[in-house]
């Protein structure tokens, strides 16, 4: 993904920029000779982790990149960490003075309030190699959902000027431009160095590292202190009077 800059698809409405992109995966392979990002105007029916709705107010980037990994498809789950470090070097270029920190497995926060959500879904053909990737991207720029369980914010909302989500007139870089450009840079670094790199960049932005957090899995709560992320982002949890234990999945809370 070196080079120049990926294609871009701008599309008015679809239900999520994710399944279409899948959809296009499925029926028209020639798109997977490069990368393209899909942009859309509006989402119906945006998702994100967990089967959770993502409302997809006008005016915010939803954005979605597809693409086939050159790597095994056992290490495409480290691209929601390369994502994450994306996104977090974009909002740091538009809000220079916000605390921008990861959230994990694959938020990002402003000021301690989640600005940014990410979904990587992936498929493997017969033969187990990866087929293809979406990585879901959707940026709170012009507002941001209230009421939230984890509470949310915008860069409107930080009191910034939102930049358009995407726009090349008159030579304006956009916002889907913008991570376009960040994530270029990190998944380059994931291609030469593997995970290490990225796992190190992750965990000096990770917010809630060395303190006691809860996290909600499918059918348990634990609670415990967030010690690390393994060699897979896996979240090492501290637990008390047992040994450390790894969670590949689930939703943490302060």
């Amino acid at each position: 993904m070196s080079g120049p800059a990926r294609a871009f698809l701008w599309l008015a409405e679809v239900s999520s920029t994710n399944d279409w992109a899948k959809q296009q995966a499925r029926e028209n392979p020639d798109l997977l000779l490069g990368a393209t990002w899909i942009v859309a105007e509006r989402q119906t029916a945006g998702r994100g982790r967990l089967g959770n709705d993502w409302q997809s107010a006008k005016g915010n980037l939803f954005a979605t990149l597809l693409f086939r990994p050159d790597k095994p498809a056992a290490e495409c789950a480290q691209l929601s960490f390369v994502a994450a470090l994306a996104v977090s070097d974009m909002l740091s270029r538009y809000a220079p003075g916000a605390n921008i920190r990861l959230k994990w497995p694959n938020d990002v926060l402003a000021d301690g309030r989640k600005i940014a959500g990410i979904l990587l879904e992936s498929e493997s053909d017969a033969a187990g190699r990866l087929a293809w990737a979406v990585i879901g991207i959707g940026v709170n720029l012009a507002s941001h959902p209230e009421k939230t369980e984890f509470p949310a914010i915008s860069l409107a909302g930080l009191g910034l000027a939102p930049p358009i989500p995407f726009d090349r007139r008159g030579g304006r870089v956009g916002a889907a431009e913008c991570l376009d450009e960040m994530f270029a840079k990190w998944y380059e670094a994931w291609q030469a160095g593997g995970f290490a790199p990225i796992r190190e960049a992750w965990l000096a932005r990770a917010l809630g590292l060395g303190a006691r957090i809860r996290v909600r899995l499918a059918r348990e709560e634990i609670q415990g202190v967030f010690r690390d992320i393994d060699e897979t982002g896996a979240l090492v949890l501290g637990v008390a009077g047992g040994a450390p234990r790894k969670i590949a999945a689930g939703e943490v809370y302060f």
